[in-house]
């Protein structure tokens, strides 16, 4: 599985998303206005600087004769300052320890170009501004010309960097400034967007829990509120459908409890005068006695079905009550076995004997319903296994059939659920297995089902209940 890098929580994703932004755009705009700051402030020293160098040349040109001999270069090179360097022809006038950034390009571009040139460089991390300017003389006519004459010099931007720097960390510093109040903002935004989904969490908890009455107030008018009344509507929605389902469920439990109930009497009475009939039958032609034992099968199973909708509406109506008294489970199940006819059918795997204090009555019934589906819908041979694990009774019934499909295990437990829809008719009610397993969680345990996933067993059921060696 895949971990998820980062927060996990919505408040911490939208606290650190405002951070983000307000820290990110306040750096933006700081760095912005730094580098402008910077590149103004290039720029001004730059001009200032070049307008130093033009107007000591101008002030010194014209006091040197053309062409110039060595002193009269030494004297315009002194009066541009250090660092700086005169040529004129063959003649060179220079002084510094930088004029080898003056390199021949940039002789080239002065001269070739008969115009002012300046270049930044930076050496070994220091920055550096280089100025290159012919020298022009002025005409009778007012015309300017080459004099032949080019002045370098060489200036130091290392105090111009320095205050370069300070602008960019005065930038980081407000963006660092900026944390703490986005902070602060961020956290109160979140509380103010999250307050009405975690009412939202709360009522969907509750429509969970069974609270169908539970709605959140809309606040504002935003797709939050928009959410709320979408969720208070379905909510509703809900509640209208689960109400008229439960009183649905509950005439339709009624009605079967009643149905059952009226029919109990006439049923008794009529398997009464069946068994008379029974009786006789030897007597009777072939007919008539096929007739007569096809109706006692018919009555037995229709009593069968008014007894399980009898016990049925019990658990729905919540009136059945669990009698525990020590018995010995090995006893009851093989008693269950005997009485129905199975002992010699069924494998029964157990110790020689186990008290435990439940129900005998209603094991009994959880038995013989697993038993008697694993005899209708499985194949032999039939295992019943008795064991105690855990401080829990566990019961096996496992047969040799073809087991259970997966689509229909989850439904095996459905009231008259059919596995194959094609068969209308069959011997059980279709209640047996959910009256085993109401029988097992009133003991506070439950009766599970799986597939033997072909190691030659079909379907598999165990009952587990609390072991409890005492009577209440």
């Amino acid at each position: 599985m895949i971990r998820r890098l980062g927060p996990r929580g919505l408040r911490a994703r939208l606290v650190l998303a405002f951070v983000l932004v307000t820290v990110l755009g306040a750096a933006a705009a700081s760095w912005s206005s730094a580098g402008s700051a910077s590149a103004a402030l290039l720029d001004s020293t730059e001009r200032r600087l070049v307008e130093t160098v033009t107007n000591r040349i101008e002030e010194i040109a014209p006091q040197i004769g053309y062409p110039p001999d060595r002193e009269e270069l030494d004297r315009l090179r002194l009066g541009v300052g250090a660092d700086a360097v005169v040529t004129y022809a063959e003649l060179t006038a220079a002084n510094g320890t930088r004029l080898g950034l003056i390199d021949d390009a940039f002789r080239a571009a002065v001269g070739g170009g008969n115009r002012l040139v300046t270049r930044r460089v930076v050496v070994d991390g220091r920055p550096w501004l280089l100025i290159g300017t012919p020298v022009l003389t002025t005409a009778p006519d007012g015309g300017r010309t080459p004099s032949g004459v080019e002045v370098y010099a060489v200036h130091d931007l290392a105090d111009v960097q320095e205050r370069i720097d300070g602008l960019a960390w005065s930038a980081v510093g407000t963006a660092a400034w900026a944390l703490p109040p986005a902070v602060l903002l961020a956290l109160l935004a979140s509380a103010g967007v999250l307050r009405p989904v975690r009412e939202l969490r709360d009522t969907a908890e509750r429509l969970a829990a069974g609270d169908l009455g539970a709605r959140s107030p809309p606040q504002g008018a935003d797709e939050l509120a928009e959410l709320t009344m979408t969720i208070n509507a379905m909510a509703a929605a809900v509640e209208t459908s689960m109400t008229a389902m439960r009183r649905m469920q509950a005439d339709a439990r009624r009605f079967a409890a009643d149905v059952s109930h009226e029919l109990r009497t006439p049923l008794s009475t009529l398997t009464a005068v069946l068994e008379v009939l029974a009786a006789s039958a030897d007597g009777m032609e072939d007919d008539a006695r096929e007739s007569t034992r096809l109706a006692i099968a018919e009555t037995r199973r229709l009593v069968r079905l008014v007894e399980d909708l009898i016990e049925v509406s019990r658990f729905d109506a919540g009136t059945a009550v669990l009698r525990r008294e020590t018995v010995d489970v090995v006893g009851v199940v093989r008693d269950c076995l005997r009485a129905r006819g199975r002992l010699e059918q069924v494998e029964l795997v157990a110790p020689p004997s186990m008290e435990l204090a439940l129900d005998p009555r209603r094991l009994d019934v959880i038995v013989a319903n697993l038993v008697g589906n694993a005899m209708q819908h499985g194949a032999p041979p039939v295992r019943v296994g008795v064991e105690a694990r855990d401080d829990e009774l566990w019961i096996e019934v496992a047969d040799h059939g073809p087991g259970l499909d997966p689509e229909v295990l989850p439904h095996v437990f459905d009231r008259f659920y059919k596995a194959d829809t094609a068969r209308g008719r069959a011997e059980g009610s279709g209640l047996g297995l959910a009256i085993a397993r109401e029988n097992a969680r009133l003991h506070g345990g439950d009766v599970v089902a799986s597939d033997g996933d072909g190691l030659g067993v079909g379907a598999r059921f165990v009952l587990r209940m609390p072991a409890r060696r005492e009577d209440p």
